[in-house]
């Protein structure tokens, strides 16, 4: 009875020791994890000249950190040289020409189109109304009809005239907006080949080949 009751102890002890071992020490600790955003040689190279539109080639086989440097330096000398910073390129407001303020004189002039048209086309339908009075008997009854219907038909050529007007005006608007936005865009766009030729300039001095 001794031996089994020996087992049963050497198996009770042996029960406790693998229940004490922790489960993660059966385990590999896990590998450090790489940087993930740790960035390229050449994608940091490339940033401000990419940024521009340009490609640098280090033609004298300077290194990554060298190029990002001298990068860095004509991105500053160009924008010193040439007063323009290409991360905030606005168009060149041009001077206001006298030209600028006669849609506001014209709108003015246009404010009561065919205004004398009413007063005109009374006196006509006046005048013909007394002629064709005269014939039936009764020239100021005729003269009276005359200028009523005159002074009708004034009022439609003056509608008529102010809708044209501002059928002018709002196409003359159109097109004012129209050259606005390409000379913005002209202006713009010389700003940035001015700024990219300075770039360019110094790049190359300091021996790389651009385009």
């Amino acid at each position: 009875m001794a031996a089994p009751e020996r087992l049963r102890s050497y198996l009770k002890v042996l029960l406790a020791a693998l229940a004490a071992t922790p489960v993660g020490a059966q385990q590999p600790a896990p590998a450090a994890a790489a940087p993930a955003s740790a960035p390229s040689a050449a994608a940091a190279t490339s940033s401000l000249s990419s940024s521009l539109g340009l490609y640098a080639f280090p033609a004298k086989n300077q290194t990554a950190t060298q190029q990002s440097t001298d990068e860095g330096a004509c991105f500053d000398w160009a924008k010193t040289q040439t007063g323009i910073d290409p991360t905030s390129i606005k168009p060149q407001q041009p001077a206001q020409s006298a030209a600028g303020s006669q849609p506001a004189s014209g709108s003015q002039q246009g404010s009561n189109p065919g205004g004398g048209s009413t007063v005109r086309g009374a006196a006509r339908g006046a005048a013909a109304g007394a002629a064709i009075g005269a014939v039936t008997g009764d020239a100021g009854e005729g003269a009276a009809v005359g200028a009523t219907a005159g002074a009708v038909a004034g009022v439609a050529n003056r509608r008529r005239a102010k809708k044209q007007a501002e059928a002018d005006q709002q196409q003359a608007q159109q097109q004012a907006q129209a050259a606005a936005q390409q000379q913005a865009q002209a202006s713009i766009a010389q700003q940035k080949a001015t700024y990219n030729k300075a770039f360019s300039a110094c790049m190359e001095g300091k021996g790389y080949t651009i385009k």
